[in-house]
């Protein structure tokens, strides 16, 4: 069986996954009060948690490369599916607090296996561009049904719960991975019975001392903390610049996600009418990031600052999985699904340290200060991508 021909049970599976993966990043905040009242800890205490899912999700992104190459894909998403399954009904027992601590690293490896080989899978596809847009628009569309869910949990049961129904939700994508995907993939070889060479134990030291594979986690870790910066200092900036009523703000800032959601489904359909490559999307898209932050920074009222956020999320939108379909193009093809994976893993250093970052620039000099600071990681982004394209392969990149 191809790994390209009868794919669409597979990537309606691959999809079903990131909404799963979304919901489970969104229930996470709306929790936090909960899990902080129920344990009796502190915002800092339970904010280990942050840093124990981080390198169980790091360990997912360095391993699931050589893990994919010797077990292949099947087994590999079976592994994070159960890891996840695992963790989330583990947590939902309640267990002791050091305890709990530690099952995040066991979810973030499951995590991080789920998403790291599921891009994987995808960027071997034809038209992967599109397709991995769309992967991670439905990572989107978790993240706004997952905090419905756990608000209307909240009301009628404990917190725990919510973990043990995304759970019960895993185990039939579980399910799904035995029946729907291959047991070889495109290079014919059967991986779960493939030894483990000095070549394929190498791929990792190989993938680290890849320059361009090196400048697109920079990439992804400029994006990511740009993204989830602006995610979580918006709403303060809206309303202590620009004095928007909270409910307002928390709007604008609700329309912030949504314009990145739909510009994960619409923008690479669009480029692919047009005829425009990866490369050239992808520029088009920073250009417009730019744009998007000076009329937010420079905006006279507040609802042409509110547009701005809006067209911030809609152009932020397909920079992720647009970095991840271009990887064949960076490295020779064994390479891929490990320079993925670390790709996919050290993304989270820019969700922790640059947003941390922005949080004590606005603390010390004010929340004015967001604008500016995430307009420099919107060059920093063009300057890397323009590096990156003078890497890839003579061919066009199509979208």
């Amino acid at each position: 069986m191809s790994i390209v021909r009868g794919t669409g049970l597979p990537v309606f599976l691959a999809y079903a996954v990131f909404v799963l993966v979304g919901m489970s990043a969104a229930v996470a905040g709306v929790l936090l009060p909960a899990q902080m009242a129920d344990y009796g800890v502190d915002k800092p205490t339970i904010g280990i948690t942050f840093f124990t899912f981080s390198a169980g999700f790091m360990l997912a992104g360095s391993t699931a490369g050589p893990l994919v190459h010797r077990f292949g894909t099947r087994l590999v998403l079976i592994a994070g599916g159960g890891a996840y399954v695992l963790a989330a009904l583990y947590t939902g027992v309640r267990p002791p607090f050091a305890a709990f601590l530690a099952v995040q690293v066991l979810a973030g490896y499951g995590t991080g296996l789920l998403e790291s080989v599921l891009n994987v899978f995808l960027a071997r596809l034809p038209s992967a561009t599109t397709l991995l847009n769309r992967l991670h628009a439905f990572f989107g569309v978790g993240a706004l049904l997952g905090p419905l869910l756990a608000v209307w949990m909240l009301r009628f049961m404990p917190w725990q719960a919510v973990w043990v129904v995304l759970a019960l939700v895993c185990v039939p994508l579980v399910a799904g991975f035995v029946l729907a995907y291959p047991r070889r993939d495109d290079d014919g070889v059967t991986h779960e019975r493939t030894p483990v060479t000095p070549a394929r134990s190498g791929l990792l030291a190989t993938v680290l001392r890849s320059p361009a594979v090196l400048l697109a986690c920079a990439f992804l870790a400029v994006y990511v903390g740009l993204e989830i910066g602006v995610g979580n200092w918006g709403f303060s900036y809206l309303v202590g610049e620009h004095a928007l009523p909270e409910l307002t703000a928390g709007y604008t800032v609700s329309g912030y996600w949504l314009g990145l959601t739909a510009g994960r489904f619409l923008i690479s359909p669009i480029a692919t009418r047009i005829g425009s490559t990866t490369t050239g999307m992808t520029y088009a898209c920073l250009v417009g990031v730019a744009a998007a932050i000076g009329l937010a920074w420079l905006a006279p009222v507040a609802a042409v600052a509110a547009v701005g956020f809006v067209l911030l999320g809609f152009f932020l939108g397909p920079l992720f999985p647009t970095a991840m379909a271009v990887v064949p193009y960076l490295t020779e093809p064994r390479l891929v699904p490990t320079a993925i994976g670390v790709m996919n893993g050290l993304s989270v250093a820019g969700s922790a340290g640059l947003p941390w970052l922005a949080g004590a620039v606005a603390q010390g000099a004010g929340v004015w200060t967001l604008m500016p600071f995430v307009m420099v990681l919107a060059l920093l982004q063009l300057l890397i991508w323009w590096l990156l394209v003078a890497r890839m392969s003579t061919r066009q990149v199509r979208v």
